[in-house]
């Protein structure tokens, strides 16, 4: 059947196997369906509608089971479809503000407590990802002189984040030749982002004064260093390894281990929430089984949504079983993603 086909009854039973396979991690039945809830039809029908969603690839019949699970097409059509958001509890909601408002937070810590409440309300791997400073705007670069032939170039991007960096130049400078400097480049770069600093500094500082020249040669030599993201490892917060691991799931020697790797790789999970930034920064994304590419996420699904500080975004997400309550996750995760960017607002304001 076409996956817009489905019937009231099938849409009905597809739920409430997916809801079951959810709540108790093991395969579910006709028998078990018609018992838990008042459906006004016979097992019977029960079990031929079954039949007819696993033809369809709505749902999987393992070999040493009677009962059925969901597949990934069967919770796609769930989410979509099916799926009512569940709506966070007030005592949640409270204890997720409690933790982000206090005062001495700054932005580092916000992100790595918004990872760790993730984690700990999910009970799966939560992680967050730092804002991509390459998309911000430059509002001011200052040089302080270390040594005579060593400097440190402080950049502040428009949403109040700021980066820092030491760059060594061949031959000794005076502080003459610093403030000249600084002041050509805020002439010229204040108010482009990284990405257009990057692309055009080259031709943009080709005609400069001769005491300027050594400085803006390093600038030049080094302008990929300086205006852009460091390693993309150290831009993300990953939590919850203890939770997740305690899903049955992971009662497979096989499965444990996977998460494990999973973990390590920071790259993997880098990958997935870059890609995940491509959706509309309202929505919250999610991705199931084989929908993710990289084969060592194919076990799992990753709900995740963009935060904004200011003009630049990062995003958080939780990564666990397939068999994850995603009317539950989803509307964490989106209610996390708002939090966060209102007190990153405060924050930096």
């Amino acid at each position: 059947m076409p996956i817009d086909e489905l019937n009231d009854r099938e849409k009905n039973i597809l739920r409430h196997v997916i809801q079951q396979f959810i709540l108790t991690a093991t395969p579910v039945g006709s028998q078990n369906i018609a018992r838990k809830f008042d459906l006004k039809v016979s097992p019977a029908t029960i079990r031929n509608i079954m039949a007819d969603l696993e033809e369809s690839g709505f749902i999987d019949h393992p070999h040493t089971s009677a009962g059925r699970v969901p597949t990934d097409k069967g919770y796609r059509y769930y989410v979509d479809s099916l799926m009512d958001l569940q709506e966070l509890r007030k005592s949640e909601k409270g204890m997720i503000n409690k933790n982000l408002e206090t005062g001495t937070l700054d932005t580092e810590e916000l992100i790595k407590m918004t990872s760790m409440l993730l984690s700990s309300i999910t009970h799966q791997l939560a992680c967050v990802s730092y804002p991509k400073l390459e998309t911000g705007t430059l509002e001011k670069l200052q040089i302080v002189s270390l040594t005579s032939s060593r400097i440190l170039v402080i950049i502040t991007i428009k949403s109040g984040l700021v980066k820092t960096i030491t760059l060594e130049l061949s031959s000794s400078i005076k502080s003459s030749q610093i403030d000249s400097v600084q002041s050509l480049l805020n002439e010229k770069l204040s108010g482009l982002t990284f990405d257009e600093i990057r692309s055009t500094f080259k031709e943009r500082f080709k005609d400069v004064e001769d005491e300027q020249r050594p400085i803006i040669r390093v600038f030049i030599d080094s302008v990929d260093k300086i205006f852009k993201d460091e390693k993309r490892n150290d831009k993300l917060v990953i939590t919850g390894a203890k939770n997740i691991i305690k899903q049955p799931e992971f009662d497979d020697p096989q499965r444990f281990q996977g998460i494990i790797e999973l973990i390590e790789d920071k790259d993997v999970i880098i990958h997935i929430m870059e890609k995940s930034g491509d959706n509309s920064p309202d929505d919250v994304y999610i991705s199931i089984g084989s929908e993710n590419e990289m084969e060592m996420l194919q076990e799992y699904s990753f709900v995740s949504k963009e935060y904004k500080l200011g003009e630049i975004s990062g995003s958080l997400g939780i990564i666990g079983p397939k068999r994850m309550e995603y009317s539950r996750v989803v509307a964490i995760v989106d209610y996390m993603a708002k939090v966060l960017t209102d007190f990153l607002k405060n924050t930096n304001s």
